[in-house]
């Protein structure tokens, strides 16, 4: 497939950006199936013609694995670091980078997964808890505590609603309702006093239970999910209060990237670069089919809408790669960490 204008130009804000790259890279990739280049994330949409094979990664055969956050996080910092081109959380990466050196694999600037957050903090309905300010002197869990989306949580409501984490009392569920806890995800920074929550009990659990009052969570709570009527999001329009969140910031959460190992780009500098291209062309695609059929291909009623809506308010590209484009939001998640204690350095 032959890049298309808004992919030569990612490919060059990539470059403008300060990444060591080299100009030009090897072609020459293996035609051995053994030798192919393993890469794992979700298959999301905007990945997912690299995953089916329609996008390539020039010069290199690939062959695409499904795996969930908690096990990339684990796989790429601390474990057999099996993957070649891997989805990462993003803040859980940067920590290890400033805190402890980590240096195994180098980042792109490919975000697969964002999102808006005052849809993740959720309350019981026969609870006392009615706005943000009402989260002072709480009981507040949360499965970990380093994950980026927790970052961007804490961050939002310390700037826009005045409610520091330090006026939290903060319960640290042993497990969540989609996994256990790795590691990066459960550091927690000196000065910050937290509870473990009972073994065995997962936050959806603690808040049915009533042992905590609010659920920070990437992903919603299985009591949520199951349509458990004791629960409910704190905000009850999130998607107007998100919105208006863009209006204000003109900021789009970043959750994840994506981490080519560090060896083989030693062996071939080049190959972020190609990466990157590839993950730039199956979003094109991505956009192309949402723009064209994309309606006939999702049961949502309204899709067609939802798409001239956020096209309206975000732009045509509104899951932007690069750091052009993405300053400001990097800027505002890397100086939450570095307030939040997190980080040992401003990044």
């Amino acid at each position: 497939m032959e890049p298309t204008r808004r992919t030569v130009l990612q490919a060059g804000a990539l470059l403008a950006s300060g990444g060591t790259l080299a100009a030009c890279r090897s072609t020459t990739g293996s035609d051995e199936e053994g030798d192919a280049l393993r890469v794992a994330g979700y298959p999301v949409d905007r990945v997912r013609a690299l995953a089916t094979g329609e996008v390539r990664i020039e010069g290199y055969r690939h062959r695409f694995e499904k795996a969930a956050i908690y096990e990339l996080n684990a796989v790429a910092m601390g474990g057999d670091q099996r993957w070649d081109i891997q989805e990462i959380g993003l803040l859980p990466y940067m920590l290890a980078t400033a805190n402890e050196g980590f240096a195994d694999y180098t980042l792109i600037p490919v975000f697969p997964l964002r999102a808006f957050r005052h849809k993740s903090m959720f309350v019981r309905v026969d609870g006392d808890v009615s706005k943000p300010e009402d989260l002072r002197g709480r009981r507040v869990c949360t499965a970990g505590y380093s994950q980026s989306s927790l970052t961007w949580i804490r961050g939002i409501l310390q700037h826009e609603y005045g409610v520091h984490p330090h006026e939290m009392k903060w319960v640290l569920a042993r497990k969540s309702s989609e996994g256990e806890v790795s590691r990066n995800e459960a550091r927690v920074p000196e000065g910050v006093e937290f509870t473990w929550g009972p073994a065995g009990r997962d936050e959806s659990q603690l808040l049915l239970e009533g042992t905590v009052d609010a659920v920070l969570s990437a992903k919603e709570p299985q009591a949520f999910i199951d349509g458990d009527p004791r629960v409910r999001r704190l905000f009850p329009d999130a998607r107007r209060t998100e919105r208006a969140y863009f209006e204000k910031t003109g900021i789009f959460p970043i959750m994840h990237a994506v981490a080519v190992r560090k060896d083989l780009v030693d062996r071939d500098p080049g190959l972020p670069l190609a990466a990157y291209v590839a993950y730039a062309q199956a979003k094109d695609r991505n956009y192309s089919a949402m723009r064209d059929v994309g309606w006939a291909m999702t049961a949502l009623p309204w899709y067609a809408q939802e798409l001239e809506e956020t096209r309206a308010l975000m732009g045509d590209d509104f899951y932007a790669f690069g750091i052009r484009a993405n300053r400001t939001t990097l800027e505002t998640l890397f100086r939450y960490s570095h307030e939040q204690g997190l980080c040992s350095r401003r990044l």
